[in-house]
């Protein structure tokens, strides 16, 4: 896979992948930009080598049909703010006005085409519309890491279309970050899995129990592996037809002698509402109308020794259902202490990075990721189609 520094840009239309999914108020207003300023490096190198940007990105669940409310306007406003520079937003990604704005450019122009997914064709992979996307562009660069685990026309059939293609800088950071911590981390190496459900990072798990020296798994997640040492969660979440996978994977861990960490108390309530009367108790001790939505402070305590001495630690999934602030402070407690252990910690995305930008500290971390579900996959072993494509 090349990157943007092996392609010969100059007088080039670039057609360039990017993840402008940002979130957005009531007054559709940007509430977080980070997105927009981590392409920010790719972008401008494109416009230094004397080429023309063509941006492309998704926002939202528009449903394949044109939707102002998903429009990206709001990111063609702020991206022109951070390049000080006319961003021009084209009436479609695709089209005979769309196509005319391409062919008129000329070097240091940017133009970011409208929403992708107001056509169907983008998540069908169709390689129709990755033909008209492609139309007058001469270069593809994909910088959009977030949305690379999905197999859509953009990022994976658009990509086959050009001899000139590579990643961007963005792209490239991501997996130099993902493959220096899982193939060569300096250790001790401690694994930070949190989240809902076993079920949505089984596959992670089972791969990085391979690799790391100590885990230490909270989240809601956790419960299933309380379940499975005998304890009654009350309403708590419970995967029950993974309760006995979790046992095998406690055994595992156990076999091969490495420490696993499980929360032993909790914050539980009757509901998950943020004015719901709390309890901190052990875990063996939650009430039956009670459901466990933080780790609670002692847990935090282990969890904080348990980073103690070691080299590389690696962060995916929240301890609690941090958005309400009640069930925030296990969450936010493991920022603080995985910012300060002067380990290299690499941070997976969703919502355990908007935790961390929520924090503030972000600076204090060797790399957050921004992408989730990307991520999530790169953890189970898998090649995301978007990075394939760049390879073949």
């Amino acid at each position: 896979m090349r990157s943007i520094e092996q392609l010969e840009l100059k007088g080039k239309r670039v057609f360039v992948r990017v993840d402008f999914n940002v979130p957005l108020d009531r007054n559709r207003r940007i509430t977080d930009d980070n997105r927009i300023r981590m392409a920010l490096p790719t972008l401008r190198y494109v416009l230094d080598q004397g080429g023309v940007l063509v941006l492309a990105s998704h926002a939202g669940r528009p449903k394949g049909e044109p939707n102002p409310e998903f429009s990206l306007r709001p990111v063609a406003e702020r991206l022109s703010e951070l390049l000080e520079r006319p961003v021009i937003l084209a009436p479609d990604c695709i089209g005979p006005e769309t196509l005319s704005l391409v062919q008129n450019t000329k070097p240091g122009d940017v133009l970011l085409l409208e929403n992708l997914r107001f056509h169907k064709g983008e998540t069908r992979d169709d390689p129709e519309f990755a033909r008209e996307l492609a139309r007058s562009c001469d270069v593809y660069v994909n910088d959009a890491f977030g949305v690379s685990h999905r197999a859509h026309a953009s990022v994976s059939a658009m990509a086959a279309l050009f001899q000139e293609k590579g990643a961007g800088f963005l792209m490239s950071r991501e997996l130099e970050a993902f493959h220096r911590t899982m193939t060569h981390p300096e250790r001790p190496f401690l694994a930070v899995v949190g989240g809902a459900k076993v079920s949505d990072k089984l596959g992670a798990l089972e791969n990085l129990f391979r690799t790391v020296d100590k885990m230490i798994i909270g989240g809601a997640m956790a419960n299933t592996f309380l379940k499975a040492l005998g304890n009654d969660l009350g309403k708590s979440l419970v995967e029950e037809h993974l309760v006995g996978k979790a046992g095998e994977l406690m055994g595992l861990a156990c076999g091969q002698k490495k420490p696993l960490y499980l929360p032993v108390d909790a914050v539980a309530g009757m509901e998950l509402k943020t004015d719901t009367p709390i309890r901190v108790v052990p875990v063996q001790e939650i009430p039956r109308d009670h459901m466990i939505l933080d780790i609670g402070p002692a847990s935090t305590q282990l969890f904080i020794e348990a980073l103690e001495g070691v080299k590389t630690i690696l962060w995916n999934g929240p301890m609690g259902a941090f958005e309400l602030e009640p069930f925030s402070k296990g969450t936010y407690a493991l920022v603080d202490a995985v910012a300060r252990s002067g380990a290299l910690t690499v941070i997976g995305g969703g919502d355990t990075g908007l935790a961390v930008h929520r924090s503030g500290k972000q600076d204090r971390f060797s790399f957050v990721s921004t992408g989730g579900g990307a991520f999530l996959e790169l953890l189970e072993g898998k090649t995301l189609p978007g990075v394939a494509a760049l390879e073949s």
